[in-house]
């Protein structure tokens, strides 16, 4: 008993509504996209920080995961601004130090022998006392 002239939008009688359909995966299609591009996002500190082998990789991890659980911004804006500094190796220089005074002491490390005395100094000659001079 429906009119003919229907305009395209509304459903037919059949029951089945292509707009709601097409509605339906235009939906979950949005959802996926909006999905991954949050989810690229919340990994940015992370990628920035592994692209660049930063030191202190493992910490912006740690603050990405944390963000995310939490749902607390500042720890994603922390693991970016640690990301994006570089921190200055201390380690390299101090390693070095150690291996001049290992050497300095003939000591090889681990081998568990003491370094070696060194023999005293010569006697150094004495000065009479008449001779020493005050400059006052």
């Amino acid at each position: 008993m429906a009119p003919h002239h229907l305009p395209f939008y509304l459903a037919p009688g059949s029951g089945v509504d292509p707009l709601m359909v097409v509605m339906g995966i235009f939906l979950i299609g949005t959802v996926l996209w909006v999905g991954t591009l949050y989810w690229k996002l919340h990994s940015l500190p992370e990628r920035m920080a592994h692209k660049s082998q930063k030191l202190q990789f493992e910490i912006v991890a740690v603050l990405g995961i944390i963000s995310l659980f939490t749902h607390l911004h500042i720890f994603w804006v922390a693991g970016l601004l640690l990301a994006m500094i570089d921190l200055p190796d201390f380690g390299t220089p101090l390693r070095s130090i150690a291996g001049s005074v290992e050497r300095i002491a003939d000591a090889a490390p681990g081998d568990g022998r003491e370094p070696e005395q060194p023999s005293p100094p010569p006697a150094e000659k004495s000065v009479p006392k008449e001779k020493e001079r005050s400059h006052v």
